[in-house]
């Protein structure tokens, strides 16, 4: 079955950076398009970025676009979200979601790493 495995999230001063992976196995990774999405404290899931099968075509929310940046290792399996200049406002849950923008509140994710941005 389709397993997400997010890693990379912790606390983090406002302006700092983190780098989040997801381990994806269960299904043909090279031929989805994955998303990410985050969810803040008393909020709904929000769609953050999306990245097409073979990572040429990117897409990005408005309040992370700049800051943020979606890739992915097709040979390892892995979808990398690189968020720099984090602000409180970034504080959330983010998930990996297996699937594109469309998807992102519907398709399988994982547990998801919590990433606090605070001084």
């Amino acid at each position: 079955q389709v397993q997400l495995v997010e890693s990379g999230g912790g606390l983090v001063q406002p302006g700092g950076s983190l780098r989040l992976s997801c381990a994806a196995s269960g299904f043909t990774f090279t031929s989805d398009a994955m998303s990410w999405a985050r969810q803040a404290p008393g909020k709904g899931l929000e769609w953050v970025s999306s990245i097409d099968s073979p990572g040429f075509q990117t897409l990005y929310a408005d309040s992370v676009k700049g800051r943020f940046t979606i890739s992915r290792d097709n040979r390892k399996k892995t979808l990398n979200l690189q968020l720099t200049n984090l602000s409180p406002e970034d504080t959330a849950v983010y998930y990996c979601v297996k699937g594109g923008q469309k998807y992102y509140n519907r398709g399988p994710r994982g547990q998801g790493t919590q990433v606090t941005v605070s001084s």
